[in-house]
């Protein structure tokens, strides 16, 4: 109920209710203007009816009032604080400054790396830092090919023959035909030890180098893959180097062994030299992929013999065998074996009294004992009067093959891996009225070219001497 119409109520209740008795009484028979009652009557509703409302939207909108939601809140995480980590802060002693005197400075230059076996795909068994910033080589950190970006390079000069490169391998010689008297004994050869060891000690420090000794297909490795040059490695090569072909009673090279060829296993070329005994196009070719399987930049022989690229003894066949068996089961084979091997028991005792003889007159004359190099019986002019028994004829594969055996062979272990063969050079070591066999200047000379490397032929003592060249090399 609004406040007007409560207050039209209370004033009629209140004139009712406090009208003095009688004195403002009307007259029973006056009537109420119906008009004004009619007015009256409408206010009155209009306001009981405007109350009405006004009481449901105050009842609806504050007494009545929508329920409150209560939605859970989100879980909080709450992270574990880290550990307490407690340190203990030790007083450190005053730095005291070390007299200069002891202070060394020591060459690094001779690194040894064992020797690990890493696959890398494309950069082969051998990679090192070289000039430029040319190819990638291939081989090992450390076997593969040539290229690299230059910090090992160094000039080398082996009796005049010169080289730059990072990687050397120098094979020499140590068969007794290094040893004859026309090319100056054992003072020539301790010469060329001189010439390589002298060399090794100015190469440049991170090149790398390797130094071997053969003999009959058997061959002595300073170490089994180069190492880089330095002071200390150079002092330990001299040391391995001096006694070899030193003494007269004790030549040759001590761990010498065949050395397994790993490349091209099953090629025709790679059986025949597999199975060899005996120098000739054999071993020249055993030799050569000797050295690169070493996966250096240059190659240096020295040798008393070379005739380049020749033909390859193969091995012998089921048929050949057979064939053979039945000639050494015949009764004139076996007569004449059996006559020369009753000849060489008095043979050894004629070749030992005339070395004897021979010797007491060099010591005489202050040299050296001599030295047989091949067939004592020739040497010392001596003959045999039986008939040699006769050998078994092999086979050949022929120079054609061999050339293009290598040159499938440098693809393998070098270009195919995105680098290049090294060259090979050729110091061959002569007598001085010696002269090559026949064909073999020009076999040599294809031989080199073939692998973009050079020769030279050194004739006895005096020349050598002249020739050594790796003293004055500046790296």
């Amino acid at each position: 109920m609004t406040t007007g119409a409560v207050r039209i109520v209370l004033v009629l209740s209140t004139f009712r209710l406090t009208a003095p008795e009688g004195k403002y009484r009307m007259k029973t028979k006056s009537k109420m203007n119906p008009m004004l009652m009619k007015v009256i009557l409408i206010s009155v509703v209009i306001h009981i009816a405007a109350a009405f409302v006004a009481g449901v939207i105050t009842i609806a909108t504050i007494v009545i009032q929508e329920e409150a939601q209560f939605e859970e809140a989100p879980a909080i995480e709450v992270e574990e604080p880290p550990k307490e980590v407690k340190v203990n802060i030790r007083p450190q002693p005053a730095p005291q400054n070390a007299p200069l005197r002891n202070l060394r400075m020591k060459q690094i230059g001779n690194i040894q790396v064992a020797n690990v076996d890493v696959d890398l795909p494309s950069m082969g068994e051998s990679f090192t830092v070289s000039a430029g910033l040319g190819g990638v080589g291939g081989g090992s950190l450390l076997g593969g090919t040539r290229g690299s970006i230059g910090m090992g390079m160094s000039n080398v000069n082996i009796f005049g023959i010169q080289s730059r490169a990072e990687r050397f391998l120098f094979l020499i010689d140590a068969s007794k035909e290094m040893l004859e008297d026309k090319k100056g004994g054992l003072n020539s050869y301790r010469a060329i030890k001189d010439e390589i060891t002298s060399m090794v000690s100015h190469l440049s420090a991170g090149t790398l180098f390797n130094v071997g000794f053969y003999n009959n297909g058997k061959v002595a490795l300073f170490k089994p893959q180069p190492v880089s040059a330095g002071v200390e490695v150079t002092d330990e090569l001299v040391r391995w180097v001096s006694p070899i072909n030193t003494d007269p009673s004790k030549l040759g090279i001590a761990g010498a062994s065949k050395l397994p060829l790993r490349a091209l296993p099953e090629h025709p070329a790679h059986q025949s030299m597999k199975g060899y005994s005996w120098g000739g196009g054999s071993e020249n070719a055993y030799l050569t992929q000797v050295a690169l399987e070493q996966s250096v930049d240059a190659v240096f022989f020295i040798t008393g013999s070379h005739g380049g690229f020749q033909r390859i003894a193969k091995p012998h066949t089921p048929e050949e065998k057979a064939k053979w068996a039945k000639v050494t089961a015949s009764k004139e084979h076996q007569a004449i074996v059996q006559a020369r091997k009753a000849e060489q028991v008095v043979m050894k005792q004629k070749v030992a009294s005339k070395l004897a003889q021979l010797n007491k007159q060099r010591a005489a004359k202050g040299l050296p004992p001599k030295i047989i190099h091949g067939d004592a019986v020739s040497e010392l002019g001596l003959k045999w009067t039986t008939k040699a028994p006769p050998r078994m004829t092999p086979s050949f594969l022929e120079v054609g093959d061999v050339k293009k055996y290598f040159k499938e062979l440098s693809a393998v272990l070098y270009e195919d891996r995105g680098g290049q063969a090294p060259s090979v050079n050729v110091v061959l070591f002569l007598a001085g009225d010696e002269k090559l066999k026949e064909g073999h200047e020009a076999s040599l000379k294809d031989y080199v070219r073939f692998f973009s490397g050079k020769h030279r032929v050194i004739r006895g003592l005096n020349e050598i001497q002249s020739a050594r060249s790796a003293a004055v090399t500046v790296n």
